[in-house]
């Protein structure tokens, strides 16, 4: 049961509209106003800063839950938990070090899911938003010291060139960048690094270089404005001066 529930689960939780219906609870329709994106950059710009922060917020335990829940209900000998929940042991699938490719493709699975349910809602005619914030909370319950360095690269970013398309991007750039990193960093009981080991976890790489190529391609609009010299820059204190809604 644990191989299916978590993806069905995790893109359940991920096609919920929550930028559509903060923005609706104030009388917007936020696809008709701003980039026409239901993100939190959009509802911060569009909706205000608190409006914009709670939309970042949701999204982001939107990746969160139901991947934290999928590392926590099929676990892997020998490799640690990072968020532990408690769960009773009976309602864990415990797998072998020989079946970690197993475990390893759920919660991958788990967390792409997610991110594919907020990039592509079915409640909302298959469309969505960019996956950033949902993305970061899918990284968060599978790699979380990888996301601080994000958000460090994130932040740095944003103040150089105020742009946030142009620090989601960055970020997203540099997520494979950090997981292959973090395979070679790590090391494993004999004390080698999980990469010459061959112990890497695969699935989570993969997972990073295509949430990184999705996160760029859905920001191709803003590549577009970024060109063209239209694309807004981000303000610190209330809303974003709006643009033109994308074609």
């Amino acid at each position: 049961m644990q191989l299916w529930f978590c993806p069905l689960l995790a893109f359940l939780l991920g096609s919920i509209p929550f930028g559509l219906f903060i923005a609706k609870a104030k009388g917007i329709d936020i696809r008709q106003h701003g980039s026409g994106n239901i993100g939190a950059t959009n509802v911060f710009r569009v909706v205000g800063k608190k409006f914009g922060l709670s939309c970042l917020f949701l999204d982001l335990l939107k990746g969160f839950i139901p991947v934290v829940i999928a590392v926590n209900l099929v676990q892997i000998t020998g490799r640690g938990i990072p968020i532990p929940l408690p769960f009773p042991e009976a309602f864990a699938l415990k797998l072998s070090a020989a079946e970690q490719l197993k475990g390893q493709l759920v919660h991958v699975i788990t967390a792409l899911a997610a991110v594919l349910g907020h990039n592509y809602s079915p409640w909302i005619g298959f469309k969505g938003g960019k996956g950033i914030a949902t993305s970061a909370g899918v990284l968060i319950g599978l790699m979380p010291a990888a996301v601080v360095i994000l958000l460090i690269i994130f932040i740095l970013t944003l103040l150089v060139t105020r742009y946030v398309a142009v620090a989601s991007m960055v970020g997203a750039a540099s997520l494979p960048i950090l997981t292959h990193l973090g395979a070679r960093f790590h090391k494993n009981a004999d004390g080698i690094s999980l990469w010459e080991a061959g112990d890497w976890n695969k699935p989570l790489f993969a997972l990073s270089l295509l949430i990184g190529i999705m996160a760029i391609w859905k920001h191709r609009t803003n590549i577009r404005r970024l060109c063209d010299g239209t694309e807004s820059r981000f303000v610190w204190g209330g809303k974003a001066k709006q643009e033109k809604l994308d074609p």
